[in-house]
């Protein structure tokens, strides 16, 4: 950065200046350009590496500094490409950030910058987790509609490993030409041509790693229902049975479904709850799983640190996969994984137990599978799912899933 600033007419290529007086338009990038030109295209966004997997809530300490929070979180969030704010349904003001570092980062550019240093109340760090399953639906479920003249019958399975990461990707999309999806999807990952041509949509926000595929032959009325079904998918797979946490990983199988002649009696009022109790029913007699976000930490330390090292990560449930000395140096470089949940406070750890020597660098790298049954009540996932929910305001026992299947 310059140590002054200048008014200038024009720049040349490949500097960097600043312009004022556009952020009321601008969101989060945007392309400029002088009307003249008409055949402008926008510059495209960046797409991050990293997910904002770490999420804080916010408030005012003095109620009155509220519109000051709020105008706060708004520019916040325009001069941060990276960073996530929302309101949640409860009324609590969420940011979310790639980490403990950028989240602090985050705050302290809100608190002295944005808001004229007006106090606020920061609640701990809190993680965000994905709902998967493990396997395909014991069984083929069904549900009815509120009047019982319509039947939706549905399976998941677990996607194929690396299709969730090529959607995330954008490799897969529902933008994408069918054809060339389908050939992707044939070649890459074995599915059959014709069914990957029968990709209903993606979600949740119609983008996300789960789908629904079309299994049905010969249904009458199919069509009429497909954007019901899509939107009973989108709500159910931004907030899963278990927690109401975001689905990942997983492909819906609509099997069959019986309608009722009269286009009166299968409304979206009818079909888009059934869609929904149809998915969470399939969700959890797939031995349904809670995934957690994984960081990479990468770690330079000389070798008489490297006890503290191992000590600090096994006590996180972390694991070292590669080790390696930098020639000519004393200097280590380890490689580990380390779940984000247990990051908090990892760096000040480490520097305790190595004597300030190790330094790590954390980023968000993978989702994981955790071994437990969230349906077990006193299992780690169990645990997990209770707290989230407690958290979120909602029952602590799990729906049961017979609240969302019906016998005919």
């Amino acid at each position: 950065m310059g140590k002054k600033q200048e008014s200038v007419e024009d720049v040349p290529c490949g500097n960097t200046v600043a312009m004022v007086g556009l952020d009321q338009f601008i969101t989060k990038n945007a392309t400029l350009t002088n009307e003249k030109e008409v055949d402008a295209h926008p510059i495209r966004a960046m797409k991050f590496s990293v997910s904002p997997v770490v999420r804080v809530a916010v408030q005012c300490k003095v109620a009155s500094d509220l519109p000051k929070l709020v105008e706060g979180l708004k520019r916040l969030a325009k001069s941060d490409p990276m960073v996530v704010c929302t309101i949640e349904e409860s009324g609590e003001h969420i940011i979310a950030g790639a980490g403990e570092l950028h989240l602090e980062i985050c705050l302290k550019d809100l608190q002295e910058d944005f808001m004229g240093g007006a106090e606020i109340v920061v609640s701990d760090p809190v993680v965000s987790f994905r709902e998967t399953v493990l396997e395909k639906s014991c069984r083929t479920v069904m549900s009815k509609s509120p009047n019982k003249h319509n039947r939706l019958y549905m399976e998941a399975r677990p996607m194929e490993e690396g299709l969730a990461e090529a959607i995330d990707d954008g490799r897969i999309g529902p933008r994408d030409d069918p054809k060339v999806r389908a050939k992707i999807l044939s070649e890459e990952f074995g599915w059959d041509k014709d069914l990957a041509k029968k990709i209903w949509c993606f979600g949740p926000e119609t983008t996300g790693p789960n789908m629904v595929v079309d299994m049905c032959k010969g249904v009458q009325y199919l069509n009429e229902i497909k954007d019901s079904v899509v939107a009973g998918f989108q709500w159910a797979s931004k907030e899963g049975a278990l927690a109401e946490e975001n689905m990942r990983g997983i492909c819906f199988e609509v099997c069959d479904v019986v309608l009722h002649a009269d286009a009166i009696h299968r409304g979206g009022g009818q079909i888009i709850p059934t869609a929904r109790r149809v998915i969470y029913a399939s969700q959890l007699t797939a031995k349904p799983r809670l995934l957690e976000p994984v960081y990479l930490v990468e770690i330079q330390a000389p070798e008489q640190a490297l006890g503290g090292i191992y000590g600090v990560l096994n006590q996180k449930r972390g694991h070292v996969f590669e080790e390696l000395q930098r020639p000519g140096t004393p200097l280590y470089n380890i490689k580990a994984y380390l779940p984000v949940i247990e990051s908090f406070g990892f760096s000040s750890t480490l520097r305790a137990a190595t004597s300030g020597q190790a330094f790590p660098q954390c980023v968000f790298d993978h989702w994981d599978m955790m071994s437990s049954d969230p349906l077990e009540p006193n299992s780690q996932a169990g645990n997990l799912v209770t707290e989230i929910r407690k958290r979120k305001g909602l029952k602590e026992q799990m729906t049961p899933l017979s609240e969302f299947e019906d016998k005919l």
